[in-house]
């Protein structure tokens, strides 16, 4: 990245927290600071949540959320509970008065994105609007983060489970994982492999594997990201450090093989740098063979 880009970001952080009043002490006019709004609008999004999973969500410390619960415990405007099948693990929802700020939040919120659309004639509006879909969408993309884990691991399991599912519904006759060359996930673990799981907001949400076997190209292996997280060019970065990780180990060839049916990812490995070759391994369900070197 460059210093100009670096600092295009800075304008453009400072110019939204000025336009959207995150620098006032009460958000929209109402009776508390942003962090707290916000907060209590995330718990709003329907009934009870894991306070876990609500921090992961907005990426915020826990002693900062335990503070933000309480002041907003303190209101009256949510209950801070145990789970009632894990009491180690607490859950908020609202109060009744919590969910009549939250329409109070929601009323303003309109107001102001109205107040920021209203200058501007319709061209303006819908140039302002395509360009903040596209910022959400990166911003989105830049949240994702990668961690390499045990196949055994549940989220890297969670992975698993949706790749064989999915493919199961687009192969003719289905895809058993039991039925492949790669039966055992085990073998994208170290030191014959690895496997990188993809989270979003705490959710794994893609995944990627690398065989390393000795003397031989490396090989990538259950490349897939969730139907939900598509268009954030996810499958993309998986397969670029998949490509990484290999060259650090000292592969200076990666190879991969995959079905007819998967004409998305044909063309993400061809646009990747990789070439159609003869094949290389009797899988089953493989129809095309592709290797690029590093």
């Amino acid at each position: 990245m460059t210093s100009e880009q670096v600092e295009q970001v800075r304008r453009f952080n400072r110019t939204v927290a000025e336009r959207v009043g995150v620098l006032h002490d009460r958000y929209l006019g109402g009776a508390r600071p942003y962090g707290q709004a916000r907060l209590l609008w995330q718990i709003g999004d329907g009934g009870t949540h894991d306070v876990r999973g609500v921090r992961e969500r907005l990426g915020l410390d826990s002693g900062y959320v335990s503070r933000l619960l309480r002041a907003l415990e303190r209101d009256g405007l949510v209950a801070v509970e145990p789970h009632p099948g894990d009491r180690r693990v607490r859950t908020v929802r609202l109060t009744e008065a919590g969910r009549r700020e939250r329409v109070f939040l929601d009323d303003r919120s309109d107001a102001l994105a109205a107040s920021l659309l209203d200058p501007l004639d319709a061209r303006q509006r819908e140039r302002l609007t395509s360009a903040m879909a596209e910022v959400e969408r990166l911003l989105t993309a830049s949240t994702v983060s990668l961690e390499e884990l045990d196949p055994d691991h549940p989220d890297a399991a969670h992975c698993l489970r949706s790749y064989a599912a999915e493919l199961h519904e687009l192969f003719d006759g289905g895809f058993d994982p039991a039925g492949s060359l790669l039966p055992d996930p085990g073998e994208l673990r170290s030191p014959r492999g690895l496997f990188l799981v993809a989270r979003l907001h705490g959710e794994p949400v893609g995944c990627g594997g690398l065989k390393l076997p000795a003397g031989a190209p490396a090989e990538i292996k259950r490349l897939w990201v969730s139907p939900r997280s598509r268009g954030l060019g996810l499958a993309r970065r998986l397969l670029s450090e998949l490509e990484a990780r290999a060259a650090r180990h000292g592969s200076d060839r990666v190879r991969l093989d995959t079905n007819k049916a998967l004409t998305a990812a044909m063309r993400l490995y061809r646009d990747s740098g990789y070439t159609e070759v003869p094949a290389f391994n009797d899988e089953p369900y493989a129809h095309h063979w592709f290797e690029k070197r590093l």
